[in-house]
């Protein structure tokens, strides 16, 4: 199943590719930074709040599975939705990362939220939804109080601030260019923007 997927996907990239998609600044991306990282990456801002990230995450699975394995994707959660739940989903999807459940996690707030249109009740309602993802009450605290979390939130709080992020999904690719989602006409050429970005310099 997975090798059929990769060729359909393969197929509809070189249909694409044959048309010479011309991606231009300004209409497919903007440059929001001088310098490009010292390794190629694409960082996701997202919340756990905003139904487009919901529906955005199939299709950053698929850019996944399409990228070079020297590309690194990251996930940044952003507070400025959610009001007091906001900070505290990005604390749990920091822990997440640190305990190596954040796909499970992600999963499981995603559906809550959008799917089952439920609240997460604070702490506790957090710490609930870690143990659904094999993570007992008292690794889940200790994870969400530990320094390296605290590290990584206090990150993403800076790229927000450095990248001047005020809506969601946005990627920025190699920290200096910032996907034009609006400009993409189908899926493949979202895949095909994104690593032809990986690969600029200039």
């Amino acid at each position: 199943m997975k090798k059929t997927f990769a060729l359909i996907m393969g197929l509809i990239l070189f249909s694409v590719s044959s048309q010479a998609v011309d991606f231009k600044e300004g209409e497919h991306y903007d440059v929001v930074k001088q310098t490009v990282t010292a390794t190629p990456e694409v960082k996701e801002f997202f919340s756990f709040y905003c139904p487009h990230c919901f529906k955005f995450e199939p299709l950053m699975n698929e850019l996944k599975q399409n990228l070079p394995e020297e590309v690194a994707v990251k996930k940044v959660h952003v507070n400025f939705i959610g009001k007091e739940m906001g900070p505290q989903l990005t604390q749990a999807y920091a822990a997440a990362e640190i305990l190596q459940v954040e796909d499970k996690l992600s999963s499981l707030i995603f559906d809550r939220i959008h799917t089952q249109g439920k609240n997460i009740n604070g702490r506790e309602g957090v710490i609930a939804l870690f143990e659904k993802a094999g993570i007992s009450k008292q690794q889940a605290a200790g994870a969400l109080a530990s320094f390296p979390v605290s590290g990584l939130v206090a990150q993403m709080k800076r790229d927000t601030e450095t990248f001047a992020i005020r809506g969601v999904p946005t990627l920025i690719v190699n920290g200096k260019y910032k996907v034009n989602t609006g400009s993409i006409s189908s899926r493949a050429e979202f895949v095909e923007l994104v690593i032809f970005l990986t690969k600029k310099k200039d």
